[in-house]
């Protein structure tokens, strides 16, 4: 398997001076199997020499995958620009988190609108076909793909590749669902279940190519914006047992020789984990090949869920939203943006009520709730014997900062999620990966 990096930043394109050794254009990696399976992770402006590069080296018609992460513009922005989309006779299968509604067609189609763009999604000249994904796998060619989904301010999937007898992860845009513990030693487990689930994610990774955009010390700031520091994406890469580490997402403000630095930090704290874990810097132009090692142990069994979205809409589901007045109000016109169907309670008395009569798909949990408290609650309801109630997804809802005792104590009490900060982007996200995620369990249930 070859992969070659075409763009390497987050957020923004940032071309100059200051970054001409790991690049300035924003996310986009081409894999190619040694049967030449292609597929391209993201289109942000890396894609736009990527497809020059494409049709210079192909005459005839090109078949490829594309998988978009999620459509914030560093990811899609080079779509408009890629060369392939314009030539009669080519294919393009386009994959992406799908959400409630149509979101990856919606986000494409609004950066090519007539205010922004001269062609739009439909005057594109190759086959192009836009599908929709949740967790699960599929068949791309000879490879096996497998998503999640990341901890992101807008619904985002991490793709995991399999074939040639090698496994890529592909992880950018994800944020940690929490740092605790903090200040412990490299390589020590995460606190959070979904952190942990992250990992599994990685297992046995040849190559993980990881958010790295920002460093502990910077995460008193950042907290809540979407990225992970680069001391617990090695924490994640040497706990999963990846072979290699590629640190990617590059923060637009950190120039060449910061970025240098932070590759240094990060090579420092992978030798202090102990697993002969190899770390890179992402750089535009560089290719990584490779090659299926007999020693290496077996690769983690993906999920039998296929990625394809074909359970029917979620809209209308039902979720009760637990908490004070003000992040009721906060919090109430973006889950209405995804179409549910909202119950609010001001205390745990009537949101207790209110479970028992509605059965909600998923509970948000203000900590703070007026009337026994939102832990109290959730025992409540862990202890009910109709499953409907006892195994809803609750998700706790924290205000301010935790701590790492309080974050052990929800969890014992049966919380499934904890959030902060709360804010409205996040939340919505969240919500939209538990509901699908149980949607997909249920029907491949059935």
């Amino acid at each position: 398997m070859r992969v070659r990096f075409w763009g390497t930043r987050g957020s923004v394109p940032t071309p100059g001076a200051t970054t001409v050794r790991y690049g300035g254009n924003t996310s986009c990696v081409e894999v190619r199997a040694a049967d030449g399976t292609l597929v391209v992770l993201d289109c942000g402006t890396g894609a736009i020499a990527l497809g020059r590069a494409l049709l210079t080296e192909n005459t005839g018609p090109i078949r490829g995958t594309l998988l978009i992460g999620h459509t914030h513009w560093d990811h899609i922005q080079g779509f408009p620009f890629f060369a392939p989309l314009f030539v009669p006779g080519h294919h393009w299968e386009v994959y992406g988190p799908g959400g409630f509604g149509r979101q990856l067609e919606r986000g494409l189609t609004g950066q090519m609108v007539y205010e922004h763009f001269p062609v739009s999604l439909q005057d594109l000249l190759a086959q192009v076909r836009i599908q929709h994904l949740t967790e699960g796998s599929f068949e791309v060619g000879s490879i096996r793909v497998t998503t999640q989904y990341l901890n992101h301010p807008v619904f985002t999937l991490g793709y995991r590749l399999e074939g040639d007898g090698v496994t890529l992860v592909y992880a950018t845009d994800f944020e940690p669902f929490s740092l605790y513990p903090l200040k412990a030693p490299a390589g020590t487990m995460p606190l959070h279940p979904e952190d942990q689930r992250h990992i599994q994610f990685l297992a046995g990774a040849d190559l993980v190519i990881h958010d790295a955009q920002y460093t502990l010390d910077d995460f008193p700031t950042k907290t809540g914006w979407g990225h992970m520091p680069m001391e617990r994406a090695v924490d994640c890469a040497l706990l999963a047992q990846a072979r290699r580490l590629v640190l990617f997402h590059h923060d637009p403000l950190r120039h060449d020789a910061a970025v240098e630095q932070l590759h240094e930090r990060a090579q420092a704290r992978a030798e202090a984990g102990g697993t002969g874990l190899q770390v890179d810097a992402a750089a535009e132009g560089q290719v990584i090949e490779l090659s299926h090692s007999p020693s290496r142990s077996p690769l983690a069994r993906s999920p039998e869920v296929s990625a394809l979205r074909r359970h029917p809409s979620l809209r209308a589901s039902t979720v009760l939203l637990a908490g004070a007045p003000t992040m009721v109000r906060l919090l109430e016109p973006a889950l209405h943006a995804e179409g549910l169907h909202i119950l609010t309670a001001s205390d745990a008395e009537a949101a207790l009520q209110l479970a028992r009569q509605a059965e909600p798909a998923l509970i948000l949990l203000d900590l703070a709730l007026p009337k026994r408290g939102g832990l109290v609650i959730c025992r409540t309801l862990r202890e009910e014997t109709e499953p409907a109630l006892r195994d809803v997804p609750i998700v706790l809802l924290m205000g301010r900062k935790y701590t790492e005792r309080e974050l052990r104590k929800a969890f014992a009490a049966g919380v499934t999620d904890c959030l902060t900060p709360v804010k409205p982007t996040l939340v919505r996200s969240r919500v939209c990966a538990w509901l699908l995620r149980n949607s997909v369990t249920s029907h491949s249930a059935e």
